[in-house]
């Protein structure tokens, strides 16, 4: 059983930063691939970042490229994403997600393990 819990969501104004985390237990967390997605309301889940095993190559949306870094420290089986220069349209719930692969890997259908998701509110 793998268990994802997403924390730090919250209200933040329209240009500032806000980190989220996503603690991961239950399975070798350092062998596999891990991403972000998101889901405003009225919207489909779309893709965010993505980042391989062992951090050593990642992914973006073009949406947050330059504005998003997503990390990992596989000592504490913690994924990271830090946002900066936060848009009303980043408003979502943002899910933490784990893939089978050890690769950057961006289709939602890749991922095999979800977190309950936390909520991220830009306010303008």
């Amino acid at each position: 059983q793998v268990q994802l819990v997403e924390s730090g969501g919250g209200l933040v104004q329209a240009g500032g930063s806000l980190r989220i985390s996503c603690a991961a237990s239950g399975r070798t967390f350092s062998s596999y691939g891990m991403g972000w997605f998101r889901e405003a309301s009225g919207k489909g889940r779309e893709f965010v970042a993505a980042i391989s095993w062992n951090g050593g190559s990642t992914n973006y949306a073009y949406s947050v490229n330059s504005r998003f870094t997503i990390s990992r420290d596989n000592a504490k089986n913690t994924l990271y994403l830090q946002m900066n220069e936060l848009k009303p349209e980043d408003t979502a719930v943002y899910y933490c997600a784990g893939t089978m692969r050890m690769g950057v890997t961006t289709g939602h259908s890749t991922y095999y393990y979800w977190g309950q998701g936390t909520q991220v509110t830009v306010s303008s």
